[in-house]
């Protein structure tokens, strides 16, 4: 996956999971989850994005890094947002698998860039 794939992805992610933002049902629950969800989908694509302009290899790294931490973190809200029964099941698992797969592609980004 080239570079600009990787950038569509990930704001299209981010796309994706402020829709189900959108779907929520008004109440403190979901509003608590639904920012977490957010704040942590938008920094998906924005520090992907960092990433790519990275004046070092470190830089680069240290980019991915946080990238890793939301996407998995998003995983875990969107989970909860299932668990609490406030979004259908067939919107989630899709964003729940997408989720893992950004998180896996930022592993191995990682270790690539590392060595």
């Amino acid at each position: 996956m080239t570079e600009k794939e990787l950038k569509e992805r990930t704001k299209a992610f981010s796309h994706r999971c402020l829709d189900v933002l959108d779907a929520l049902p008004k109440g403190m629950v979901a509003g608590i989850l639904g920012k977490q969800l957010g704040r942590a989908a938008t920094s998906v694509a924005a520090n992907y994005r960092a990433a790519c302009r990275g004046r070092s290899k470190a830089e680069f790294a240290a980019k991915l890094g946080i990238v890793e931490e939301e996407a998995d973190e998003c995983g875990f809200w969107l989970t909860l947002i299932h668990e609490r029964g406030l979004v259908p099941e067939s919107k989630l698992r899709p964003l729940i698998q997408e989720a893992s797969e950004i998180t896996a592609i930022m592993v191995a980004s990682i270790r690539s860039s590392r060595r």
